[in-house]
């Protein structure tokens, strides 16, 4: 699957633009894993929190970028890479900027049940979800185009 816009309008575009989404949500869940993994790990080893998940969400970027170049948008080619991760680097590193004001914020508070690493972690995580994918499908990856025709497409009487 491509990020073109299929044959067929506005209903089948719909439903690929939901495919994407869904196969991008699945990623993130890799992504997510990730970084919980390697924060819990970093919390461990003694490092605070906040770098911790500094350290987390760097590596969890990375794995994000090949799976979805790869494999839910198909356009990373060899030619072209560097260009798209630094792209995603930008657009992603804006959502998780997010996400990560969040994650410290929420643990600053040392609220007993809001300021749980993973508590905060997930919050951030939700957060942020929406930004990185609108970057990752209209700035890094994706054509804007065709969606944008889709969207501001007046409905038939």
């Amino acid at each position: 699957m491509t990020t073109e816009e299929p044959e067929g309008g506005g209903h089948a575009t719909a439903i690929r633009e939901g495919e994407l989404a869904a196969k991008f949500a699945g990623v993130s869940l890799i992504g997510f894993a990730t970084d919980a993994i390697l924060l819990h790990i970093g919390i461990a080893s003694g490092i605070e929190p906040a770098w911790a998940r500094v350290i987390s969400l760097t590596c969890a970027m990375q794995v994000t970028f090949l799976i979805n170049g790869l494999g839910v948008f198909r356009t990373l080619d060899r030619r072209h890479w560097l260009a798209q991760w630094g792209r995603y680097m930008l657009s992603n590193g804006f959502g998780n900027f997010c996400n990560y004001w969040i994650f410290v914020t929420l643990v600053s508070t040392h609220w007993r049940i809001i300021a749980d690493p993973m508590v905060a972690l997930c919050a951030g995580a939700f957060t942020a979800w929406m930004i990185n994918y609108c970057g990752a499908r209209f700035f890094v990856f994706g054509k804007v185009k065709g969606v944008l025709a889709t969207v501001l497409r007046k409905p038939a009487a």
